[in-house]
């Protein structure tokens, strides 16, 4: 079986490349710390994938991320700090996985990559 992580950007928000950036290693690791160890070792051992993706909206946005938690995925919300580009609290990206490819892809399969 193969394994993947989903990173999901919203694009409704005015972010620097960096920030995007910065805010999708948050989501990747927040994710990453909730997963189950077996499937961990797996991921790593398959060379980590990930993808990028984006969603226009909070609305769009928390409705994946509760979706992923009802399947039991591994799933993060990145709350920004407002120090320096948002507002504090701006939701701007989750997290979801690692887990199954195929079962992740019924969650994001239809999402746009970044």
């Amino acid at each position: 079986m193969e394994y993947k992580q989903a990173v999901v950007l919203r694009t409704d928000i005015e972010m620097s490349r960096g920030k995007d950036v910065a805010q999708a290693c948050h989501a990747s690791l927040g994710a990453y710390r909730r997963a189950e160890e077996s499937m961990v070792e797996e991921w790593i051992s398959q060379g980590q994938k990930k993808v990028v993706l984006e969603v226009e909206g909070l609305e769009k946005l928390m409705d994946l991320y509760k979706r992923a938690q009802r399947e039991g995925f591994p799933s993060f919300i990145v709350k920004d700090a407002g120090e320096t580009e948002l507002e504090p609290g701006t939701k701007t990206c989750i997290g979801i996985g690692p887990a199954p490819d195929s079962n992740l892809d019924k969650i994001t399969g239809e999402l746009s990559p970044v």
